[in-house]
């Protein structure tokens, strides 16, 4: 379904959408650009229209859901603070970040020290799952020696330095594993695109050791599943909505949920027109507001 309409000329396809919107068992909601729009540091969150009354809705319907953002400037339970100041129920419990699907792929890997490029946001989720958080600072203060260390996990991250850089190499070459929270270049803001951090770090780590690239925000299928898992919904039974062409429709292709576009943030009307139609969004909605109307429509 292709342009900002909830009517396409593939009629046949677009029923099959409201239908699985009409079936559906639970949400997993992007933040930036989809329910907010903040800052170029991602402060100053402000609801888009629709968004509060689309989360009051899903829950009066007894339509689980989650919010999950890429942004690891901020511990989960932060962001849903601030999301509930500005009037979006979000608990604690329902807010994600790269860091949550972070420790559930850790602990299935047995990972017990990992190597942390990143602020409070990533590292706190991660000491409170139990995991030994090595910082690059304790590395670099006694020279190149190689951290032991399970993985290097890289995330928001803009006091990042040739300290830093050399810390997370030598910890790589000694066998680490690489993760990333994220791998977009850009978040949407009020101000337009945003320049994002560990896409950046982790293409320098990577262009000096050649080492392989593990993502743990979205589109991994790893995060749809640890969202998917927090709902106790399967993947094929909830809907992803989302701004960003390159995270939330492929995610939601990945696990076979319902993919929604919305154009509040950096997906235009004609983002996925270059791809084919198996990998298109199923729904290309103006907004929240829309997709809210939409649902009224096919439950009443």
């Amino acid at each position: 379904m292709t342009g900002f309409s909830g009517v396409s000329s593939d009629d046949a396809r677009v029923a099959t959408a409201l239908e699985r919107l009409r079936s559906a068992r639970g949400f997993i909601f992007d933040m930036d650009g989809t329910l907010v729009l903040g800052d170029r540091a991602n402060h100053g969150l402000r609801p888009l229209p629709g968004a509060i009354a689309m989360l009051a809705w899903a829950a009066s319907r007894g339509r689980p859901y989650v919010v999950f953002t890429n942004g690891t400037n901020r511990t989960p339970a932060h962001f849903a603070r601030v999301l509930r100041a500005e009037g979006l129920d979000v608990p604690d419990d329902r807010m994600m970040t790269p860091a949550s699907s972070a420790v559930v792929m850790f602990a299935k890997r047995g990972f017990k020290r990992v190597l942390v490029l990143g602020v409070s946001g990533l590292i706190d989720p991660l000491r409170e799952a139990g995991i030994e958080v090595v910082l690059p600072a304790t590395v670099t203060a006694g020279g190149p020696a190689a951290p032991s260390v399970d993985a290097v996990l890289v995330g928001w991250f803009r006091e990042f330095t040739m300290e830093h850089l050399e810390a997370a190499c030598h910890a790589v070459w000694a066998g680490a594993e690489l993760y990333s929270a994220s791998e977009t270049p850009f978040f949407a803001s009020a101000g337009g695109r945003a320049l994002g951090t560990s896409r950046a770090i982790c293409a320098m780590i990577r262009s000096i050791t050649g080492c392989r690239l593990t993502i743990t925000g979205k589109p991994s299928l790893s995060a749809l599943r640890a969202a998917a898992t927090r709902l106790s919904v399967p993947a094929r039974h909830l809907v992803v909505v989302g701004d960003d062409p390159q995270l939330e429709v492929p995610m939601a292709h990945r696990g076979g949920a319902l993919a929604v576009a919305v154009g509040t943030g950096l997906g235009g009307p004609d983002a996925y027109d270059h791809l084919p139609s198996h990998r298109q969004p199923h729904l290309h909605l103006r907004g929240i507001d829309e997709l809210l109307a939409l649902c009224q429509e096919t439950r009443g």
